[in-house]
This record gives C-alpha cells, sequence and structure tokens, in this order.
C-alpha cells in the first residue's frame, strides 16, 4: 500500500453511498487524507477554507451547483485555482461536455460506474506527478538558496576589495552624476562620501581642464559607446582644499541588453610623486 503523507484528496459527490464507495476503494489502495462533500458548495468551503487540496474527485451531476459551476468557482481563487480535477459523470456523451469540463479545470473524466482500478490507477498517477513536482521544487529552491549565497558571498567579496582597494572608484550614472565612491576616492579629494553623491567630474576636474572634463560626456562618452573602455587617461582632480591631484584613470560602460549605458565605472590612481619618462632630468 503507497502511502502519500500529506497528500490531501477531496471527494465530491451527493449521495452519501457514493462517498462511502469511493472512500471505501481509496483505502483500500493507499494512505492518503480524505475529505468528502455532498454538494459543490460544501466542496468550495472545505477547500477555501481548509489547508490546501491536492486533487478533486469531483461529481459532474449535482443539484443547485454542479461540477461544472463548482470548478468554475474554484479557478476564481488564487489557492484552488490550479487544484486539478477529475470529474465523474454518467453523460459523457458529446465533444462540447467534454470540452466544457477541460475549460473549467478538468484534467480527466471517470465514467460511471466507477471502475476500481481505473480509478485507483487515475489517483495514483496524479499523486506521482505532484509528489515529482514537489521533489523538483525542493531541488530547486536548494540550487537558488545555494545561488543566493553565493551571490552574496562574492557581493561581499567585492565590497571588501572596493572598500579596501588603492585606487579611488567612482559610479556614474549616464547623466554623469556619481552614485557611488569608495573610501579610496574620498581620501583623494577630501570630501565625503555624502558630499560627493551628486556631483559630475565636471565638479572635480581642475578648471584648466574644464574643457577636457566636459568632452568626458562628449568625446569620452561617444568613445565609451564605441568601445566600452577606456584606459590610463591622464588628468587633474581639484581636491576639496584646492590641492591639484594627478590621477591616472580608467572608465567602464556598464550597458543593459539593449546596448544603452546604464552606469560608468572610473577607476583612478594618484600619480603625485611619479615622473613621467621625457620629464626627467
Amino acid at each position: 500500500m503507497k502511502r502519500y503523507t500529506g497528500f490531501r484528496l477531496l471527494i465530491v459527490d451527493d449521495h452519501k453511498h457514493n462517498l462511502y464507495t469511493l472512500r471505501t476503494l481509496v483505502q483500500q489502495s493507499m494512505e492518503v487524507e480524505i475529505l468528502e462533500a455532498l454538494s459543490g458548495q460544501e466542496a468550495l468551503d472545505i477547500a477555501f477554507r481548509q489547508p490546501a487540496i491536492d486533487l478533486i474527485i469531483l461529481d459532474v451531476q449535482m443539484p443547485e451547483m454542479d461540477g461544472f459551476q463548482t470548478a468554475s468557482m474554484l479557478k476564481v481563487r488564487k489557492k484552488t485555482r490550479d487544484i486539478p480535477v477529475i470529474f465523474l459523470t454518467a453523460a459523457f456523451k458529446t465533444e462540447e461536455f467534454q470540452q466544457k469540463g477541460y475549460e473549467v479545470g478538468a484534467v480527466d473524466y471517470l465514467l460511471k460506474p466507477i471502475d476500481d482500478n481505473q480509478l485507483i490507477n487515475k489517483i495514483s498517477t496524479y499523486f506521482r506527478l505532484i509528489e515529482k513536482e514537489r521533489q523538483m521544487n525542493v531541488v530547486l529552491e536548494r540550487k537558488v538558496a545555494e545561488r543566493t549565497a553565493e551571490l552574496a558571498q562574492a557581493k561581499q567579496y567585492l565590497e571588501n576589495i572596493i572598500t579596501h582597494m588603492g585606487e579611488a572608484l567612482l559610479l556614474l550614472n549616464p547623466e554623469g552624476e556619481v552614485t557611488s565612491v569608495n573610501p579610496a576616492a574620498c581620501q583623494m579629494l577630501g570630501y565625503r562620501s555624502e558630499d560627493l553623491l551628486g556631483m559630475t567630474i565636471g565638479d572635480i576636474f581642475e578648471e584648466e581642464a574644464e574643457e577636457e572634463a566636459g568632452a568626458f560626456f562628449g568625446t569620452w562618452l561617444e568613445a565609451l559607446i564605441r568601445v566600452g573602455v577606456l584606459r590610463n587617461i591622464e588628468a587633474c582632480f581639484i581636491a576639496r582644499d584646492g590641492r591639484r591631484v594627478p590621477i591616472l584613470f580608467s572608465r567602464t560602460a556598464m550597458t543593459d541588453g539593449d546596448g544603452a549605458i546604464t552606469d560608468i565605472i572610473c577607476i583612478a590612481k594618484n600619480m603625485t610623486g611619479y615622473v613621467r619618462e621625457g620629464e626627467k632630468g
């Protein structure tokens, strides 16, 4: 006897004798929690208020609310819309009848009088499918959790590198505004991080290089669009206290799926104390 631990089967029929027969057949072949309803409304009350139902065996021909109407109401609620429904009917006569059942959520039909083996095989098949899906979901959730942990670890590692790197790092948006900086940039320029946010590269370039600074979002930005990376560009920043800070910096354009620039990463090395080869002597 197969044990379906945690599975819940709802049987719906307006005749108590039919409910007893169906319940007995199922219990002789498998261990599963069985709930019973004598009407469509009672079935809805159970499905809406009780813990999740895994499978419903639903009689089509019932007074007041038939099986089609009951299945249609199950479709309305998010909690119950995906519950597979096996219809029981003695009037499976036309394609229209069959199509109507599938439209309201039927996954299968069983004809009355019920074939015992067919009933058990149908229920077992759907329970096995649900069981397999649950196992796959567990594996998927574990993989997602592992990947999330890996990404969090990688993010922390990257943040540590950025925080402790000797070069200044500035992240700009496409409008040229500083959106993020690391401690080295703050130390180089003498600003607090919150002071730098919202400033542009033009705000911290030396005045003599204003034309070159402006070109960052003209010629340089166009170059970034073409090649994605610009390296080893000589320029000067002006620190908050007026110091002229010679730098060698690179820029990398980050783009979205359409190729539009979303961010610009600037990494600047302080060249104070460095002398160019041609300037020696």
